[in-house]
C-alpha cells in the first residue's frame, strides 16, 4: 500500500474534470467495505488510475468515512464526493496514463 497521495488544489480541480464525465465502476452495497470490495476498488485504480465510487444513501458522516477508509485502504486520494458518488485517484506504479499539472 503507498502512503497517502498530497494533491494541490490545481491538481483536485484537474482530475475533478476528468472524473466528471466518468460513470462509477465500483457499487457499494449494504455490507459496506468488504474485503472484496478494497481488491476489486484496488484493481480498478490499477487499470484506469481515476474511478468513481458510488455507495448507498443514508447517513452522510458514515458514507464520507466509508470513502475516506477505501481510500486509505487502497493508497488513493479521495479527490471529491458529491452526494453518494465519489472520485479516487492513484497513478499507476508503471506508467501513468494521466499527467497532473505541476509534475
Amino acid at each position: 500500500m503507498s502512503p497517502a497521495l498530497n494533491l494541490t488544489d490545481r491538481q483536485r480541480r484537474h482530475l475533478r474534470g476528468l472524473a466528471h464525465a466518468l460513470k462509477p465502476v465500483i457499487r457499494l452495497g449494504s455490507s459496506g467495505l468488504t474485503e472484496a470490495v478494497a481488491l476489486e476498488t484496488d484493481r480498478a485504480l490499477t487499470d484506469h488510475e481515476l474511478i468513481k465510487v458510488k455507495a448507498p444513501g443514508g447517513d452522510r458522516e458514515a458514507r464520507d468515512a466509508l470513502f475516506a477508509a477505501l481510500a486509505e485502504r487502497t493508497g488513493s486520494a479521495l479527490v471529491q464526493r458529491i452526494g453518494n458518488v465519489a472520485a479516487l485517484y492513484r497513478p499507476r506504479p508503471d506508467v501513468p496514463r494521466i499527467v497532473l499539472p505541476g509534475e
